[in-house]
């Protein structure tokens, strides 16, 4: 399972979520599980919570991805930086061919992308 943190799966995971704590348990405990963290939205919730890149990027079930020239060539055509990288991770790549899920809290923000979204409010 491939799952992309957006920055309010991010900052939710900070503030204790138990759905946000549970898939990072699992990509740390269970094979086949990864979480990848896109630095743009690690960006945008460290903003809006201080210490959250820092506390998420120590952890090891977690990858955080770097915004390479090919996601910077996306991300102009969004509002959100953040919304722009975590979308662009989810795509399918040869490594992941059906993509990524993207976690979130605030899923009506995804309507009408091509991801499916795993809504993380309890």
């Amino acid at each position: 399972m491939h799952i992309v943190l957006d920055e309010t799966a991010m900052e939710a995971a900070g503030l204790g979520n138990i759905l946000a704590s549970r898939l990072i348990h699992r990509a740390h405990a269970e094979a086949g599980w990864y979480l990848y963290a896109p630095t743009c939205a690690l960006v945008e919730a460290d903003r809006a919570r201080p210490g959250t890149a820092e506390h998420l990027a120590a952890l090891p079930g977690i990858t955080v991805v770097d915004l390479d020239l090919p996601a910077a060539l996306v991300v102009p055509k969004h509002e959100s930086w953040a919304e722009a990288h975590s979308l662009y991770v989810a795509q399918p790549t040869p490594d992941r061919p059906e993509g990524a899920v993207v976690a979130t809290t605030t899923a009506k923000r995804w309507a009408g992308q091509p991801v499916r979204v795993l809504d993380l409010t309890p």
